[in-house]
């Protein structure tokens, strides 16, 4: 296999040698899993190398250093990733094979073209390059990314298992993902919940371990477009409790109210526990995670779209969406959109 892979500020890999100066106090997504942290391009390309395969990098810009960090941590036949190169750079990668790699920036902004397409990439828009195609990337200064990368036969075989049935022909995912969508709003839920679990423990017990694969690989299977789509999402809603698609239409359409699960449901006709479990089963999270993953995302949109002249506050819009408390709020916020919701406001 030929890979060639440039890498631009990308937010999911490691630290460790050759550690310059600590960009930013805050902790970072799977800090307690530094695999390298260097100013030494050749260092960390070899890095980079042994986590996903070989590749070249090229720094933009007159007077370009590095300050590159990689943190990351395997369970299963997942990986995830926090990838930074500090620096405006390009990112090039020739038939990349074997696995499946989600690039999901934390901040900032990229190009990426793969099979003929380009995506523009920022805190809304992930990638998703296909196994097969080549790709190349430019990835702006201040756009770190979080990358999981799944085993292409263990997305392959998991896919036979949803579709009953082998799936004829290859797998390709479209190359721009939507962010903001439900779906996958409910599979980054489930990556932080992966994150969370892999700092709270170095290595997750086998059960947990074969857990966390599952989801995430169903869960991107089921929120990212792919030539199987339409086959998934049919025996998908076919076999959705009605209760749980009325659920999920009076969040979606309700989401600034004061709801509870007792309210949704009473609403549907239901017991808690009833559409708890339906949520867990059917969206691997729970209503209230996807209620509050929805307000997110509307604070998030409102933010942006906002004059940051004008006498818009962040407390102000999060009030509005149902978040009282400001710490747990900008925490929430921070990571889920890697960046502060003020920096989103002046943006």
């Amino acid at each position: 296999m030929k890979c060639t892979f440039h890498l631009g500020r990308f937010t999911g890999m490691l630290e460790g040698p050759h550690a310059g100066p600590r960009r930013a106090s805050h902790r970072l997504p799977l800090d307690g899993h530094t695999l390298l942290r260097t100013r030494d391009l050749d260092a960390f390309r070899e890095q980079i190398t042994r986590s996903f395969c070989p590749h070249r990098v090229e720094l933009i810009g007159p007077g370009a250093r590095l300050d590159a960090r990689q943190h990351g941590a395997q369970f299963g036949r997942v990986g995830l990733h926090y990838v930074d190169y500090g620096a405006r750079v390009r990112v090039q990668a020739e038939a990349i094979d074997g696995f499946f790699a989600v690039q999901i920036p934390q901040s900032g902004s990229g190009v990426i073209r793969s099979a003929r397409h380009e995506v523009v990439l920022g805190a809304n828009r992930a990638s998703v390059p296909g196994p097969t195609d080549d790709v190349d990337m430019v990835l702006d200064g201040g756009t770190p990314q979080l990358v999981v990368r799944l085993d292409r036969e263990a997305v392959e075989s998991r896919l036979h298992q949803l579709l009953g049935r082998p799936p004829r022909g290859v797998l390709r995912f479209d190359l721009g993902m939507d962010l903001g969508t439900p779906q996958a709003r409910a599979w980054l839920a489930q990556i932080r919940w992966a994150c969370a679990e892999l700092e709270r423990a170095a290595t997750p017990a086998p059960l947990v371990a074969e857990h966390l694969e599952q989801s995430l690989i169903t869960g991107l299977l089921l929120a990212q477009r792919s030539n199987f789509s339409d086959a998934l999402h049919a025996d998908q809603a076919a076999s959705m409790p009605k209760t749980v698609r009325r659920a999920i239409d009076l969040i979606e359409g309700h989401a600034a109210e004061a709801l509870t699960v007792e309210d949704l449901a009473e609403a549907v006709g239901v017991g808690v526990r009833a559409l708890q479990g339906g949520f867990r089963r059917h969206l691997d999270t729970t209503p209230m995670a996807y209620l509050r993953e929805v307000r997110l995302a509307r604070v998030h949109d409102e933010l942006r779209a906002a004059d940051p002249s004008a006498v818009t506050t962040v407390t102000e819009v999060a009030s509005r969406w149902g978040f009282w408390h400001p710490g747990r709020f900008a925490a929430a916020y921070r990571q889920r959109y890697g960046e502060t919701p003020s920096a989103t406001l002046q943006r």
